[in-house]
């Protein structure tokens, strides 16, 4: 009773003080008074009281780490995938039931308030939303951690369904400016691109490569501070806008072409305007490699500024600084610091070769041939001279040292080159990262194995201690904190509230994983998110929804190698047993998905456009009332997903194995208490292995079963369509009319894609699918087993937390520790 006593005595004393920061802003901020007010003044003036104690939270973090002259690590990635942050805020600064009360009393909801946010649309999905929970970690932990990207204009698109496709428009997420970004005006960076390399020599005959006439970019920094639980650390993501040279502009501009001098400063602006720019063209690919240097080259002229302002002495940057390469978007950075430590400090090429190494860490995120970043040689030269001359020298260096371990083995060379020199030559984005760093990591165990088997098996018998696994994990502060703050009640309420910065704590709930008073308690939350969800869903989609059904969910970006499609084959079997063999499923379901297909994706487009239609047919079809929903819930983003995932009951992770570098979505609904119907792919082995078989639906083939198939010829889906009528009749179901009744042969290409270039198995996995799935409703059917299993499901995510992952980059690669 005493502790409850002094938190309300500290709440009442705090109250004063933040009602008078936000009338505060709405005077002086926003020249209102305080009345009349709509919503979106009070998020501004809430906001902007919020980041006043952020900032005093950053200065005195700052120095604090100057006082330790820590060593600091900058994690460069292209997508910070932040979502809304005002919650987020108050939840680590422990505000949020002090600023509930305040905004009541000033006529409004906290609720209300959060929604006039728009979501930071700076990452388009899981390597972006990663990110995001690093530097949450990071700033938790207490580690000198900062971030390191792109303050695009517009976000990836806001997704719109009409006619069932996808349309996209423009997402200017700060169209009226963001309350959390602080302008750095006097760190502006200057950086140059274009030009020619003069070949000239030094005083001493030594060559000495000037880089000249080169174009200007200017790059603007606005600082969003990161604040970590309990408010301790405030550490910084630092997001560049691209400017241009008002030097630059004015020499044209003096010269009497007006015209010319306005279309440099659009053509410029344009590289910090939308993230993924189109690179099916020539102009969109000059476009997206001028954004990957440009935030490398900011990021690197800020480090270095920074690290000057404490210490002379060049040779000792390793010891301080630690840089991340979040996939292969910021290799050029092993190019810039070549050419930052040779050109500009006069490094010898030797020493600025191992500081670059010992500098730089790599992280893999990806199998898939076409993800892995090639760009022509002929365009890094024309936009970056001197370092497509930095490449080549990194390159011939090495085929040095590997033709001295492996004399005339030339295949292995042609494979291991960073430049591939067949016609046209191409520059592997992946090989020069892992190169010019000391570490290389995948995400998830059966991920880092395929990276030195499969995909780059030459480098790591050249180099076996660079690689290591490091798995992903999720930030619990906001995917069960603030996500679903009533489990998180329920949770602390049982255990205490030490999971919150430890996340193996959840392993107390086991003990009362079938404890009946809890498992009622349990599954009146979830109901209540069910019908929570199944409201905007009724908004958005304009599908009503039963929350006393199964809510089977599949939200992730839309790829073939994901499987939404195998998921609609598995619906449309379940449909075709109803209506044509008079078999009623097991339990009702309603069928979720969500996600956004890339602009230029057709087949992903199609799909999205597939599931639109099958939820037409079915939903209206009066045989499946009551029984079966499927609805697609628009313009997935970070908001909707903290709507979505707390009310799942099944998560589905059924991207073929072998593809899914990790995933993080897995753990998230799993934290939440859904069950995985999944393959074993990425990370759902190691969720299997930590929750338990019993409590995890595996389905479907091996990575080395795929493998072992495809080396001897294939998955044969045509065998399985003769053999199995269940396939039979759904492949027949795509070629029909069935499901496009106005729109004949819409979807027959699926069919023959199906049959005859299935490169992700759909038909070699579907009948372990709907068998896995025939186990889900049956397991559902008894609901204290269910419930006991989704309870255990939540108290074994303990591994991951990307605090577990953040102190094994920390201790593994970056040699940091909290301040």
């Amino acid at each position: 009773m005493r502790a409850n006593t002094s938190i309300a005595s500290t709440r009442a004393s705090a109250w004063p003080e933040l009602y008078e920061a936000i009338a505060k802003h709405v005077r002086y901020s926003l020249a209102k008074e305080l009345r009349g007010l709509s919503a979106h003044d009070l998020f501004l003036a809430t906001a902007l009281a919020v980041r006043d104690r952020l900032i005093d939270g950053l200065l005195e973090t700052e120095a604090r780490y100057q006082r330790a002259d820590a060593k600091r690590v900058y994690y460069l990635s292209l997508e910070f995938l932040m979502g809304r942050s005002l919650v987020n805020n108050l939840v680590n600064l422990g505000m949020a039931d002090l600023c509930e009360d305040v905004l009541r009393a000033l006529g409004t909801e906290l609720e209300e308030v959060r929604e006039c946010e728009p979501d930071a649309a700076l990452g388009n999905g899981g390597l972006g939303r990663l990110a995001a929970c690093f530097l949450d970690s990071l700033a938790t932990l207490g580690m000198p951690g900062f971030g390191y990207g792109i303050n695009y204009e517009f976000g990836l698109f806001k997704q719109e369904i009409r006619g069932g496709f996808q349309h996209e428009r423009p997402d200017n997420w700060f169209a009226e400016s963001s309350p959390w970004l602080i302008a750095r005006p006097a760190d502006t960076c200057v950086v140059p691109v274009y030009g020619r390399i003069d070949h000239a020599q030094d005083r001493r005959n030594n060559y000495n490569p000037m880089w000249l006439d080169w174009k200007v970019l200017v790059g603007v920094p606005h600082d969003m501070p990161i604040v970590g639980y309990g408010g301790h650390t405030v550490n910084w993501l630092r997001l560049y806008s691209a400017s241009t040279s008002n030097e630059f502009d004015m020499e044209i501009f003096n010269g009497g072409d007006y015209l010319k001098a306005v279309e440099q400063k659009i053509v410029s602006e344009n590289i910090s305007k939308v993230l993924y720019p189109p690179d099916d063209v020539p102009a969109g690919r000059e476009l997206r490699l001028l954004q990957e240097y440009f935030f490398v080259a900011c990021a690197m002229r800020d480090i270095f500024r920074r690290y000057r302002r404490r210490h002379a002495v060049i040779a000792e940057l390793p010891l301080k600084i630690a840089i991340q390469l979040n996939d292969t978007h910021p290799a050029l950075a092993v190019a810039e610091l070549m050419r930052m430590l040779v050109d500009e400090d006069d490094v010898g090429w030797e020493q600025a070769w191992a500081m670059t190494q010992e500098i730089l860490g790599y992280t893999n995120h990806t199998l898939l041939p076409e993800a892995l970043e090639r760009w022509p040689a002929a365009l890094l030269e024309h936009v970056l001279p001197r370092h497509m001359q930095i490449i080549r020298e990194v390159n011939d260096r090495f085929h040095r040292q590997v033709a001295r371990l492996w004399p005339g083995d030339s295949g292995r060379w042609q494979r291991m080159s960073i430049i591939d020199d067949n016609p046209p030559a191409q520059v592997r984005m992946a090989h020069l990262a892992i190169v010019g760093s000391h570490s290389v990591n995948g995400v998830s165990a059966l991920h880092s194995e395929l990276v030195k088997t499969r995909l780059v098996p030459d480098f790591y018998r050249l180099w076996p201690e660079r690689f290591h696994n490091l798995t992903n994990g999720v930030t619990q502060r906001r995917w069960l904190l603030k996500a679903n703050p009533a489990l998180a009640g329920l949770i602390s309420e049982t255990i205490g509230d030490g999971w919150v910065t430890d996340l193996e704590q959840l392993r107390g709930l086991e003990a009362v994983a079938a404890d009946a008073v809890f498992q009622q308690r349990f599954v009146a939350i979830k109901q209540a998110n069910k019908e929570r969800l199944a409201q905007l869903i009724k908004h958005s989609a304009r599908v009503c929804v039963d929350p006393d059904s199964l809510f089977d969910v599949h939200a992730k970006r839309i790829h073939q190698y994901k499987r939404q499609l195998l998921a609609v084959m598995g619906i449309v079997h379940e449909y075709l047993c109803l209506v044509e063999d008079g078999r009623a499923p097991l339990v009702p379901r309603t069928y979720i998905f969500a996600g956004k297909a890339a602009p230029g994706y057709w087949a992903a487009k199609q799909i999205i456009k597939l599931i639109n239609n099958v939820a037409r047919v079915i939903n209206h079809d009066p045989r499946a009332r009551g029984l079966m929903t499927v609805v697609f819930v628009p313009d997935y983003r970070v908001s909707l997903a903290e709507r979505i995932i707390p009310a799942a009951d099944l998560s589905e992770q059924i991207s073929m194995a072998g593809t899914e570098a990790s995933g993080t979505g897995n753990m998230k609904f799993a934290l939440n208490g859904a069950l995985t119907i999944g393959t074993l792919d990425g990370a759902n082995i190691e969720m299997r292995d930590e929750l338990g078989e019993q409590n995890i639906f595996i389905f479907g083939l091996t990575a080395e079963e795929i493998a072992h198939l495809r080396q001897n010829g294939g998955c044969r889906p045509r065998a399985s369509y003769e053999r199995d009528a269940r396939v039979r009749r759904v492949v027949d179901a795509f070629s029909s009319e069935r499901f496009c009744p106005k729109e004949p042969g819409l979807f027959r290409w699926l069919s023959e894609l199906l049959l005859d270039g299935d490169e992700y198995c759909h038909i070699a996995d579907f009948t372990s699918y709907i068998e896995a799935q025939r186990r889900v409703s049956q397991e559902f059917t008894e609901r204290e087993r269910w419930l006991h299993k989704a309870i255990l499901n939540v108290a074994r995510m303990g591994k991951f937390s990307s605090d577990r992952t953040i102190r094994e980059y920390a201790a593994r690669v970056w040699d940091i520790r909290s301040v």
